[in-house]
């Protein structure tokens, strides 16, 4: 280990963590560039709550031209939803960019066809502008405004305001609700190397070179404090403030936030910007541990990059290997099939159990592809007497993580145990039971 990010690599493999990429730059200068094998920094990946950040700097660019103002009652930008709570008639625009909204949390469900409405027909909790409480909802109203003003979708005004000025945007996309408005929470995808570009336009005060992106007061607005987060009870880097869709580290500098480990750190002092894109569902608190785990590796000297950062690997001796193959029918078990399909050899394993199925071969990288999911990553080894483990990273529009562990005890049985995380990981991926040929 000879550098911080050495050792933030491996303390978050053995949380089951996964770094997709790292990026660092220095006065502009590109420090620090790593990427797992089938990831990196110039692979598209969903950013999840990033995408806040970039709602506020169209709503913000809206109200520095005049076209509304943060200090508008938000009533009246959607008149047609009225009649509502009194206690949402108070709400203004500002309230929802600071996540001070009459709610304590995200009014719809993904699966609902109507995202918009909820916010609008929930009842109030408390008083808008007094209380912090994260609320994607209040993300997506606002995505909303910025379309309805501007007359096109989210997407095309950040590529145009954003990406486009410097050069950027090859992959950018956002996914949308069912309602066909942009999921301006969450649904960004990007290349996480575009993301380090637009972090160092934003140290600059909207400028990046010669290139003018955003005027001065408009990042100004983005960054300044506006809502305590002390309440809060996970994550100690949030506990410090939040800005506009953008948290305030106690660090300094602001930090853009996104579920399962996505990250873009701007630190004006050091003239500082690092990105990184991670899977950290299959950890609790995943995503406040690597948070943490970063900003303190930026404080030391980072080490020279690696070729490819490796993927969390189940530790393999093959002198545990036991041999089993055929078809496998259930004792007992809940969330699995009756049968499954499963071949063990010293070398790895082949599974079939019908809603997932892969090869993992001890020592290796596989590629795996997920359908209706994506495509990923599987590793595994034989960690015990007896017990093989997989691990299993995909990577599409949602970020999902498997781990199986297969124990053949000397009775004959098989036992397996599948755990899925993220929200891409469908249902089918968890479950356990005990099988027999």
């Amino acid at each position: 280990m000879n550098g911080s990010f050495d050792r933030l690599i491996a303390e978050a493999a053995a949380h089951d963590i996964s770094i997709h990429s790292i990026e660092v730059s220095r006065g502009g200068s590109l420090v620090y560039s790593a990427g797992a094998a089938g990831m990196g920094p110039e692979v598209p990946h969903r950013l999840y709550s990033v995408s806040k950040t970039f709602t506020a700097i169209a709503v913000l660019s809206l109200a520095h031209e005049g076209r509304l103002a943060t200090g508008d009652a938000l009533m009246d930008h959607f008149p047609e939803k009225r009649p509502v709570h009194p206690l949402l008639e108070l709400a203004t625009i500002d309230d929802l960019l600071s996540m001070r909204t009459p709610y304590v949390g995200t009014t719809y469900t993904e699966g609902s066809p109507e995202w918009l409405d909820s916010f609008f027909r929930t009842m109030p909790s408390h008083r808008p502008g007094t209380l912090f409480h994260y609320d994607t909802s209040a993300s997506y109203v606002l995505a909303a405004l910025v379309e309805r003003i501007e007359g096109r979708s989210w997407e095309d005004v950040i590529r145009e305001r954003v990406f486009a000025p410097l050069g950027l945007g090859e992959g950018m996309r956002m996914i949308t609700s069912p309602e066909g408005i942009a999921h301006g929470g969450s649904g960004m995808v990007a290349r996480p190397h575009d993301l380090l570009v637009i972090g160092e336009m934003l140290l600059g005060g909207g400028a990046r070179g010669d290139v003018r992106v955003l005027p001065r007061e408009v990042v100004g607005e983005l960054v300044r404090h506006r809502a305590d987060t002390s309440m809060l009870t996970w994550g100690s880097t949030n506990r410090f403030g939040y800005a506009a869709q953008t948290w305030l580290p106690p660090q300094g500098g602001w930090m853009m936030v996104g579920l399962g480990g996505q990250y873009v750190y701007g630190d004006p002092a050091r003239d500082l910007v690092a990105v990184m894109t991670a899977n950290a569902q299959g950890c609790n608190a995943g995503d406040q541990r690597l948070s943490t785990m970063l900003l303190e590796a930026l404080d030391e000297p980072m080490g020279e990059a690696p070729a490819s950062i490796a993927w969390p690997a189940p530790v393999h001796d093959a002198r545990h290997a036991r041999a089993v193959s055929g078809s496998l029918r259930a004792v007992t078990g809940s969330g699995l099939r009756s049968r499954v399909s499963l071949e063990l050899t010293t070398e790895g394993m082949r599974l079939d159990a019908g809603a997932f199925a892969f090869t993992a071969r001890a020592g290796e990288e596989l590629a795996v592809d997920a359908p209706g999911v994506g495509h990923g990553v599987v590793t595994g080894g034989w960690c015990a007497p007896g017990i093989f483990d997989a691990r299993v990273d995909v990577i599409g529009d949602d970020i999902a993580r498997q781990r199986v562990r297969i124990v053949v005890t000397d009775d004959g049985l098989v036992t397996l145990e599948a755990q899925g995380f993220g929200p891409g990981a469908p249902a089918g991926w968890t479950g356990q039971g005990t099988f027999q040929q």
